[in-house]
C-alpha cells in the first residue's frame, strides 16, 4: 500500500505554547472510541489501513513520594518534576517511508505508558536546520529525506495543539539544537528532563537529571534510557560522549569515523584515551606537545586533528538557540482531549488510506 499522501500547503514556523488549547472547553469526545486493550497488542508491524492505537485506563494513583521512606528509615526525598521534549520529526516515518500512523501510535503510547499528564513540549526541525551542518561535511544526513514533509507538518501539529502540547520549531535550527537549549533552561527552573527520542544524538546530554525514552521498533514499545544504562553500554561516561563520537563517526548521520584514515583507531582505543584525558579537547592539545599513546594513535591525533574538530562541530548540539521556556510548558498537560482527538486523527488517516486503496 502506498504511503499517505503529503499535502504541499506551506506551513509557517510556529513556536506555540498550549494556553491556547488549554484554555479551550474540552471536546466532547466522539461515538469512536480507541479500543481498549493490553499495552502489547499495539504492534509495530501494523498495517497504515489497520492501524489500531489503544490507549490503556490511566494507571492506579500512586502514594506520594513523601510516603515512601529511604534504605535508613528516613523520608525519600522527594523526586523532582519531570519535563518531557519530544523530537517529533523520526516518529512520523515508518523505516525510510513518510508515516502518519507510525506517529500515530507512538504518540498514543507515550501519552498512555510514559508522560502520563507530565508536561510535554513537541520540537520539530526547523526550515534549512541542516544547511548548518552541511556547509560543514556535505556528506551530513545526505541520504535522509528532509523533515516529515509539509502536510505532514499541518496535521502533526493539529494533533499536538489539541492534545495540549506546545509546539516549537524554529527556522534554520535542528530540533535537536532547541531540545539541547530548552533543555539548559528546564534544569535551570529546578526540573528533570526526559527526551522521547530515537537520536542517538541526544546521548551527549545524560546526566543524572537528564533520561532518555526511545522508541523501540521490534517490541512496539518506549524503553527508558539512563546514566546507569550510557555507562553499562559505553563503559565511561556521558560527558565524554560528544568526544568519542568523533573518533567512532555516525554513520546513520553520514558523519565518517577516524577509521577509515587510520583502520586500527576504533573504539577501544578512543575510550582508553579519552579516560585518560576526559574530552576531545585536552587529548588534541595533549598530543601537540607529547606522546599520549601508541605511535599510530599518536600519528592520528596529530595530523588528523583537524578532522576530528570537523566531526566535533558537526555532532555538538547547539545550547545556544535563540528559544526561550514558556512556563505555561511547564505545568500539568490536561489530557482530557488525547482520547476523542486521536481516534479522530486514526480515522481520517484510515479513511484517506481507503480512497486511495480503492
Amino acid at each position: 500500500m502506498p504511503p499517505p499522501a503529503v499535502s504541499t500547503a506551506p506551513v509557517a514556523p510556529v513556536v506555540a505554547s498550549s494556553s491556547s488549547a488549554a484554555a479551550a472547553a474540552p471536546r466532547r469526545p466522539r461515538s469512536l472510541r480507541l479500543r481498549v486493550t493490553p499495552y502489547a497488542s499495539v504492534s509495530s508491524s501494523s498495517s497504515p489501513s489497520t492501524l489500531a492505537v489503544s490507549i490503556p485506563p490511566p494507571p492506579p494513583a500512586r502514594h506520594s513520594r513523601k510516603q515512601l521512606v529511604g534504605r535508613d528509615g528516613a523520608p525519600a526525598k522527594p523526586a523532582k518534576p519531570r519535563v518531557f521534549f519530544l523530537d517529533v520529526n523520526p516518529l512520523c516515518f515508518r523505516g525510510s517511508q513518510r508515516s502518519l500512523g507510525a506517529f500515530a501510535r507512538w504518540l498514543a503510547l507515550f501519552f498512555a505508558h510514559v508522560s502520563l499528564r507530565d508536561p510535554v513540549v513537541a520540537v520539530l526541525d526547523g526550515e534549512g536546520g541542516n544547511e548548518y551542518r552541511r556547509r560543514l561535511l556535505p556528506s551530513y544526513k545526505a541520504h535522509r529525506p528532509r523533515g516529515p514533509g509539509t502536510g505532514a507538518d499541518s496535521r502533526v501539529i493539529d494533533v499536538l495543539r489539541e492534545c495540549n502540547v506546545p509546539v516549537v520549531r524554529i527556522d534554520g535550527y535542528e530540533a535537536d539544537d532547541v531540545v539541547a537549549t530548552l533543555t539548559e533552561q528546564v534544569l535551570q527552573k529546578g526540573f528533570r528532563v526526559v527526551i522521547g527520542s530515537p537520536d542517538k544524538d541526544f546521548k551527549q546530554l545524560i546526566s543524572e537529571d537528564v533520561q532518555l525514552v526511545m522508541p523501540i521498533p521490534e517490541i512496539g514499545r518506549w524503553s527508558f534510557y539512563t546514566l546507569r544504562h550510557y555507562v553499562a553500554q559505553y563503559k565511561c561516561d556521558p560527558t565524554a560522549d560528544l568526544s568519542l563520537r568523533c573518533f567512532i563517526g555516525d554513520e546513520a548521520d553520514g558523519v565518517p569515523g577516524i577509521q577509515h584514515l587510520v583502520p586500527g583507531f576504533g573504539r577501544k582505543t578512543a575510550v582508553k584515551l579519552l579516560k585518560k584525558h576526559g574530552s576531545l579537547e585536552n587529548l588534541l592539545n595533549t598530543a601537540a606537545v607529547r606522546t599520549v599513546g601508541k605511535d599510530y594513535a599518536q600519528d592520528a591525533l596529530v595530523k588528523h586533528a583537524d578532522y576530528l574538530w570537523k566531526n566535533y562541530e558537526v555532532l555538538s548540539l547547539k545550547r545556544d538557540v535563540k528559544v526561550q521556556l514558556d512556563d505555561r510548558w511547564l505545568s500539568t498537560r490536561d489530557s482530557c482531549n488525547d482520547s476523542s482527538v486521536l481516534s479522530d486523527f486514526i480515522l481520517k488517516f484510515n479513511e484517506g488510506q481507503n480512497i486511495r486503496g480503492n
